[in-house]
């Protein structure tokens, strides 16, 4: 199968850089798959699952929340402000970030600006325990 550069990087640095078959993540526009040779673009990343097909065949999935990837002649970067391998996820923190925004949402007297953060951690919370396949 082709293969084609991937570069995986987060505000704290690279993650990952090497050849894969396919990338797939979440955009704001629905879920993408990256193969070899695709057109040149550029486009908003969304909050949702992840995964990886290397160069050997093996995947590793993720969990990607927000970002810009873009393929550019042939290579394809991708800058997560997320970007969590599903074996680093700790799934006890994300239960407690889970059961906070819950709680917060229970407020009635939040202001739109804190309803809209908190809906945003549950949504958080609840990608990361998504990871859980």
């Amino acid at each position: 199968m082709n293969t084609f550069l991937l570069k995986i990087a987060t505000p704290d640095g690279m993650l990952f850089e090497g050849n894969v078959q396919r990338v797939v993540c979440r955009t704001i526009t629905g879920d993408l798959a990256v193969m070899a040779r695709h057109a040149n673009m550029c486009t908003a990343l969304g909050m949702g699952g992840a995964h990886v097909v290397l160069e050997d065949g093996n995947v590793k999935n993720a969990t990607c929340i927000g970002g810009m990837l873009s393929v550019l002649n042939g290579e394809c970067s991708l800058f997560a402000t997320t970007w969590e391998w599903d074996e680093d996820i700790d799934f006890e923190r994300a239960e407690l970030a889970k059961k906070e925004a819950e709680e917060m949402l229970k407020n009635k007297s939040l202001s739109e600006q804190e309803y809209v953060v908190a809906r945003a951690k549950l949504k958080r919370a609840l990608v990361r325990l998504s990871a859980r396949r």
